[in-house]
């Protein structure tokens, strides 16, 4: 019997490239990383000069890094797609004539959006531009412009943001 760690091939298992081990979230982690080192790093520079901003980039880009898998693996993309596929015909924005399979990639650029901009501390309303971009490049054969997929964007990104404990775009919701 060999006592080599076994690789786990679940979908959405987030297998860590390095160790494989499952739950890795390296966009979550790195965004929280980068945005809470750079904190750290002014802070610990106001604080203690040159030394200061190192030990504080440090202990910021832990910390954060962090609070971003944390982040990331709250958010369970197969989980969203379920409840978008059942529940998009009922919203507001919907067109009866427009199938999920045309609103499922604005679905995933809000949730996965959250994902990656909500260690920002920007609002919804200051990255859209950068989801509208993440959206044309990846919607695929979607026949929805950015104009009629932003509301299911931006659906998809309360909806996680409410799952999420705090407020981190600080728009009150």
């Amino acid at each position: 019997m060999s006592d080599d760690k076994k690789t786990v091939h679940e979908p959405d298992a987030n297998l860590d490239p390095l160790s494989g081990e499952k739950g890795a979230h390296p966009v979550g982690t790195g965004i929280g990383a980068a945005s809470a080192g750079a904190t750290g790093a002014a802070i610990g520079g106001a604080v203690g000069g040159p030394v200061g901003a190192v030990v504080g980039a440090v202990i910021g880009a832990v910390s954060g890094g962090l609070v971003g898998k944390g982040v990331a693996e709250a958010i369970d993309p197969t989980v969203e797609d379920a409840y978008w596929q059942s529940n998009y015909s009922s919203r507001p924005y919907a067109d009866t004539s427009v199938t999920y399979e045309d609103y499922q990639p604005a679905y995933r650029t809000g949730y996965e959006g959250y994902t990656r901009y909500s260690g920002t501390g920007k609002s919804y309303n200051e990255i859209e531009n950068d989801l509208q971009r993440d959206y044309e490049t990846n919607r695929g054969k979607s026949n929805l412009g950015w104009e009629k997929a932003k509301h299911a964007t931006r659906d998809a990104w309360d909806r996680v943001e409410r799952a999420v404990p705090g407020d981190s775009d600080k728009d009150g919701r």
